[in-house]
């Protein structure tokens, strides 16, 4: 199946080395031979919000079908050519890249979360984002909800410096509720209003949980009306009802429990199955222990999901040493097991496209290594995931985050299987960079 050109027959594909050689209905002879008649053959899975590979999330990623993986909202090595420099010697199983994570250099030039940046200091942000975008990053991440003091002529500054180098910008929104003052339709508001004053492509991430929550049929009508007069806006969404972030966040400043509309014993400690109460919830804040919160109208995720311009990102990658959200190892699974086949609420073509070909068109204009990716045609890269359709679902779960997804037969990338039916194959480590149009040879 490939959602570019809608092909979807019964067929062989002919890999040779890395590319995809030949698509044909005639038989073919290889030095291996995958059997693979009742799954389907998809291009693999572009996470188009995870983040940095750590040695063992990116695991999980390729137990659910991701071949790519994109820290689009910044990575936790803030230095692009630390970034790849680090994964140089030891490539991991799943390509890489990300953005310039501009709240990281606010930090690093000593602008609090909360203060405004004087007109020397965003001159200083831009031109670090030109470095940093020509030493490989592909992208340019704001986060207003998290460092209030943001700015929209910052935004704008470092948004136009990204438009000229050809990439897009991502926004973590700054209002996730519905309550004067500050809401998410304003939110998007700000975000177009930054895509018209810098001719930026924009992004708008995790939407389900940050900008189009409570006022979605809003939000959606909005992106559509810019788009229609010409603003390149797209959006992402992970396929769960409930949002995880740091306790110690902007997030939950006081007043968290109007504005999300739930309370102490909605918020979950991820692996123990602990639900908090006031007095956890103050203890655990100084701690800043990561939690879920089960804050996300079910309702929301499905018109979201059924919204062209919105794509999958799972907005974590696992982590050994801390619990995390289970999208970080299921997302992908439960949007072809739990959205298609058992609720039916996209198509199995329009659900691989928000998987493999929106995050690639996406990107591509920025970072030509994605023109290869997102599609199963001859002559693009051979990364392609083969599942079952009628099995395929997440396993990890809030308790149990750390399970890997079901229903995953094969996942190849380069050409070389990184998963078979019996699980990961850890010797095989074809991850690339995926790098900027603007990057430096």
């Amino acid at each position: 199946m490939d959602p570019e050109t809608g092909f979807d027959q019964v067929v062989n594909v002919g890999i040779t080395g890395s590319k995809i050689a030949a698509i044909d209905a005639r038989p073919m002879r290889g030095k291996k031979v995958i059997r693979a008649r009742g799954m389907v053959v998809a291009p693999g899975f572009i996470d188009i919000l995870s983040y940095d590979p750590n040695g063992f999330g990116e695991w999980y990623k390729l137990g659910d079908g991701v071949t790519t993986v994109l820290a689009m909202h910044g990575a936790d090595v803030g230095e692009a050519d630390q970034f790849f420099a680090k994964y140089r010697a030891n490539p991991p199983p799943v390509h890489y890249g990300g953005a310039f994570d501009e709240p990281y250099w606010r930090a690093r030039l000593g602008i609090g979360a909360y203060e405004q940046p004087s007109g020397a200091q965003v001159r200083a942000l831009a031109e670090i984002a030109e470095r940093e975008i020509r030493d490989g990053w592909m992208g340019v991440d704001f986060e207003p909800e998290y460092s209030p003091g943001t700015t929209r002529e910052e935004m704008v500054a470092v948004a136009k410096v990204g438009a000229r180098l050809g990439v897009p910008s991502f926004f973590h929104v700054r209002y996730s509720d519905d309550e004067e003052p500050g809401t998410e339709v304003q939110a998007i508001e700000e975000v177009l209003t930054v895509a018209r004053r810098s001719n930026a492509a924009v992004h708008v991430e995790h939407i389900n949980s940050t900008g189009g929550t409570f006022q979605t049929r809003e939000v959606i009508d909005m992106i559509d009306e810019a788009r229609g007069e010409g603003l390149d806006v797209t959006a992402c969404v992970y396929p769960y009802d409930f949002w995880s972030t740091f306790l110690g966040s902007a997030r939950f400043a006081p007043g968290w429990q109007e504005r999300f509309n739930i309370t102490y014993s909605d918020i979950e400690v991820p692996g123990t199955g602990e639900r908090l109460t006031e007095e956890s919830f103050e203890r655990y804040r100084a701690e800043n222990r990561v939690v879920v919160a089960y804050a996300i109208p079910e309702r929301s995720v499905r018109m979201l999901l059924r919204a062209p311009f919105v794509m999958l990102g799972s907005d974590t990658i696992l982590r050994s040493d801390v619990g995390r959200h289970p999208r970080g190892a299921g997302s992908f699974a439960r949007l072809l097991g739990r959205y298609v086949r058992e609720e039916e609420v996209l198509s199995m073509m329009d659900a691989l496209a928000k998987i493999t070909l929106l995050p690639a068109q996406r990107l591509e204009a920025g970072a030509p290594a994605m023109a290869k990716k997102g599609r199963l045609q001859v002559g693009m890269d051979a990364d392609i995931t083969i599942f079952d359709p009628d099995t395929v679902i997440d396993r990890a779960t809030v308790a149990e985050p750390n399970q890997f997804s079901e229903g995953i037969g094969w996942v190849l990338v380069l050409g070389k299987v990184g998963k078979d039916p019996d699980g990961v194959l850890r010797n095989v480590r074809r991850g690339r960079p995926i790098l900027s149009a603007a990057a430096r040879s």
